[in-house]
């Protein structure tokens, strides 16, 4: 019979994580004691080694790992703006003259 899911905190997972690491005991012996699978306790062992570099990050290079937008697609915007504001200009430049459609 499956067992309903369950929300584990945070600190809980840090615990298990951390008991994981320490390897006094056995993955069986961990899942027995915290009562999680030990598949579960492998991955959140994982996602604390990869994690755990972060701790020692500066301000500046938290700063600097943070997803923005790639050059390429910022120069594709850069590039849409200026037709833009060409066709704008010629488009606004006609609105004096006589030939301009109303």
């Amino acid at each position: 019979m499956r067992r309903p899911g369950r929300n584990h905190t945070a600190a809980f997972k840090a615990k298990v994580a951390l008991a994981a690491l320490k390897g006094d005991r056995t993955l069986a012996e961990l899942a027995e004691k915290y009562d999680v699978h030990g598949s579960q306790i492998t991955q959140w062992k994982t996602q604390l080694l990869e994690g755990a570099i972060g701790v020692f990050l500066t301000p500046g290079e938290k700063r600097g790992t943070e997803q923005g937008p790639s050059a390429k697609e910022m120069q594709a915007k850069i590039g849409q703006l200026a037709l833009e504001v060409d066709f704008l200009e010629v488009a606004l430049g006609r609105v004096g003259d006589a030939s301009a459609k109303r």
